[in-house]
């Protein structure tokens, strides 16, 4: 705990980030420093634009500053999986990593979370990776569009990332049918195939669905992060009103392309920020140990998005 103002640093200030590339519409900062700071924690958290060719060296620069933990986001996730030290059962499940915690080993032997130590941290520290956003995206869909995945039927657009724990989380709860559809079909090829191995009762088909009702299209593409970004999908081959509701990863505009025409057709529409709260209060959970104050934090999203 600490009385230092939200605006103050001192030389035993932790930090925490998040990586990615583009980073600059990250909601996260506001987000989780609106956390840290409803917490009493002398900690602070900011962005970095770190391209993939560097990642493993910026993951291997805040271990070696004793960084409390990281996020990542586009396009990190997968490759991250080969630059940790160590896999939580979340990431191990869902086959990628959004949040990293940094441990240091005790004498005896025991791993203990950096923000578990005081201004002497151990000098053997490691990275451990796990995977907030499967549950967090199920939290949103939920809660923003009423949605159960179990019997239903779901068109997927994007099997990186993003995409492909959406499509792995919607097949272990039992949705009855994904429509999966990548810019480079070798990559939805490989996601089908492993999702059928793993969750065989979910039917799986790469391309647009028949014209029957679709329950749930979701965006799992970074198409939509600029203004100039087409829609990420042929109308012509989906129209939006086949479709009950739609899910936009992307949360920066708040209404992407996507979202204007499906909420003009009258589909049920969401954005990622629902998404980005519950992956972002369990990150702050696995680095604090301590139940994350989600109103604070919901709060600090919606004034920087929404400006209220």
């Amino acid at each position: 705990m600490t009385d230092l103002p939200a605006t103050e640093l001192s030389a035993s200030t932790r930090l925490c980030a998040v990586l990615g590339h583009p980073i600059r519409h990250s909601a996260s900062p506001a987000m989780q420093n609106a956390g840290i700071a409803a917490l009493g924690l002398d900690w602070r958290y900011v962005a970095f634009d770190v391209h993939p060719d560097h990642l493993r060296q910026a993951i291997e620069g805040a271990r070696a500053m004793r960084f409390v933990g990281l996020n990542l986001t586009v396009p990190h996730k997968l490759l991250a999986m080969d630059m940790v030290d160590a896999l939580d059962e979340t990431a191990r499940q869902w086959g990628a990593v959004n949040t990293i915690r940094f441990e240091a080993r005790m004498a005896g032997g025991e791993w203990r979370p950096v923000a578990a130590f005081g201004d002497e941290v151990p000098a053997e520290v490691r990275a451990v990776g796990f995977n907030t956003d499967a549950d967090g995206l199920l939290r949103a869909l939920r809660e923003d569009l009423d949605f159960e995945p179990r019997g239903s039927r779901v068109v997927l657009l994007g099997a990186g990332g993003a995409g492909r724990v959406a499509a792995l989380k919607l097949a272990a709860e039992r949705a009855a049918q994904l429509f999966l559809l990548n810019r480079t079909r070798a990559k939805a090829e490989a996601l089908a195939t492993e999702i059928s191995a793993r969750y065989p009762k979910v039917k799986v088909e790469i391309g647009y669905p028949d014209a029957r009702r679709v329950d749930l299209l979701l965006n799992a593409t970074s198409l939509g992060l600029k203004r100039s970004d087409p829609i990420p999908m042929e109308l012509t081959r989906l129209p939006l009103n086949q479709v009950d509701a739609v899910y936009d990863m992307v949360y920066r505009p708040a209404f992407t392309r996507l979202l204007e025409a499906a909420r003009a057709t009258g589909c049920r529409v969401a954005n990622g920020l629902g998404m980005l709260l519950h992956q972002g209060t369990r990150a702050l959970e696995v680095w604090t140990g301590r139940p994350a104050p989600a109103e604070a934090m919901r709060q600090a999203l919606r004034r920087n998005v929404y400006g209220v």
